[in-house]
């Protein structure tokens, strides 16, 4: 498999554990003995907005995670590395 194919096959494994942990975290909110799933911090930098007007531009970044999605990134990483096609 080219080196092109495998960071493809990675970056896929990669965004699959992230949003299925987003997922797994929002379901688990509301459940009493699963929420500690959903504890998670949020980390940005907000530069500020330019408004124009007719044109408002916002410069930001923000980070968002939790334990959900650093279990999931985890099995996703594990599954990777098992997968054949490596």
């Amino acid at each position: 498999m080219t080196k092109w194919k495998k960071n493809l096959l990675f970056l896929f494994y990669l965004l699959a554990g992230i949003i299925l942990g987003a997922v797994l975290a929002r379901l688990c909110a509301g459940v009493p003995f699963l929420s500690w799933l959903s504890y998670g911090e949020s980390v940005g930098i907000s530069a500020g907005s330019i408004d124009l007007a007719i044109l408002d531009v916002t410069f930001g970044f923000s980070l968002s995670i939790n334990v959900a999605q650093i279990i999931t990134v985890g099995v996703a990483m594990w599954l990777y590395g098992r997968s054949r096609w490596r």
